[in-house]
């Protein structure tokens, strides 16, 4: 074939302009044209030869690669010695040469594949930057508008790709529309190929709720109040226990705000969901007690083997000790990470008169 020389200067300046603009560089985006031009080459002439292709700023040629033999079995592969004396006077067996096959009309292909490697390129590129930025953000809350919901979740708009809020991790009492600015928490961030990073959110998960307390109270950030444990119903009710590390801030203080002005724009984001902020205490009666504010607490007796924590309340207060289902004791249980029993006060007479 009669070599031709063919202009790669379109080529390199795209190829330039990509890395100015979006960090790719020249030499992976050059040896990702190689291999695109490679297989188009085989593809539009149908043949099985081992190539090459070499690019520079002035032309693209295309070489077929040769093993000098003796005797030739495979003219794909393989060249004679006196062929290959006439391409190389220093040609001997055992040698490798690179014939020129560039076809007459392989400018065109060049440019079709050219565009397409750089069209993928800036894809892969574009995943990879937006995978980076929010792998960063797992654990964290973003901020995006709700796009719509299927079978699978909600899907939600983060401006530069899409999130999903699954089923599992939505609030059964939300109903969240189109449309809707939202904030949730970044649960993970995967790599899935082609259709880029894969980010999973929740609005159901505890520490959405510990995160918007971070974001709202600077004395948090500041390593001066600490958000020990939490506990959450989503939809329903939130317990959070907090201890201070400077004896003149008062932790539940900081977290509720002067008339509530921190508490209430997290109430406000979660529907209307209650929430008890309670004192952590290193001391487990105590901490238990907090834990079940707002009912009266008699008497506590401590099972350290067993974890478990006996608590005594007047008769009258047994439905707010326990809750509506079940709801305060089974909070406390899980904030203190301790078992808990409620007893009234009746019913502790009746053991000790038996």
């Amino acid at each position: 074939m009669k070599s031709e020389k063919i202009s790669s200067k379109d080529l390199f300046n795209a190829i330039d302009q990509i890395y100015e603009e979006k960090g790719i560089t020249r030499e992976y985006l050059i040896e990702s044209l190689k291999l695109a031009l490679e297989t188009a080459y085989k593809k539009n002439y149908d043949t099985n030869e081992e190539i090459v292709v070499d690019i520079n700023e002035q032309n693209i040629k295309v070489y077929a690669v040769k093993k000098v033999v003796e005797n030739v079995e495979n003219k794909n592969i393989e060249i004679s010695l006196d062929d290959a004396k006439q391409i190389s006077k220093r040609a001997k067996i055992g040698d490798t040469i690179n014939i020129e096959v560039t076809p007459k009309n392989f400018g065109r292909i060049a440019a079709v594949a050219g565009k397409q490697i750089i069209v993928q390129r800036l894809r892969e590129a574009e995943r990879n930057l937006v995978y980076t930025q929010y792998s960063d953000k797992e654990g964290q809350i973003v901020i995006g508008v709700v796009q719509k919901n299927d079978k699978f979740g909600t899907i939600v708009d983060l401006g530069r790709v899409e999130a999903l809020i699954p089923i599992k991790e939505q609030v059964k009492t939300e109903d969240l529309k189109a449309h809707q600015k939202i904030k949730a928490y970044v649960v993970s961030v995967t790599e899935s190929g082609k259709f880029g990073p894969q980010i999973i959110l929740s609005r159901k998960e505890p520490n959405f709720v510990k995160k918007l307390f971070e974001i709202e109270v600077p004395e948090i950030s500041d390593g001066i109040v600490e958000i020990k444990s939490i506990a959450r119903e989503a939809g329903s009710r939130t317990k959070i226990a907090v201890w201070s590390n400077d004896e003149n801030v008062d932790p539940v203080g900081s977290l509720v705000g002067k008339k509530g002005i921190r508490i209430q724009p997290i109430i406000d984001e979660l529907g209307g969901e209650r929430i008890d902020v309670i004192p952590y205490s290193d001391d487990i009666p105590s901490y238990i007690i907090n834990a079940l504010s707002p009912a009266p607490i008699l008497a506590i007796d401590i099972n350290d083997e067993e974890k478990m924590a006996t608590v005594v309340v007047p008769d009258e207060a047994l439905s707010y000790a326990i809750g509506a289902g079940g709801q305060n004791v089974r909070l406390a249980a899980v904030l203190t990470g301790w078992k808990i029993d409620i007893k009234t006060q009746s019913q502790i007479s009746e053991v000790v008169v038996e």
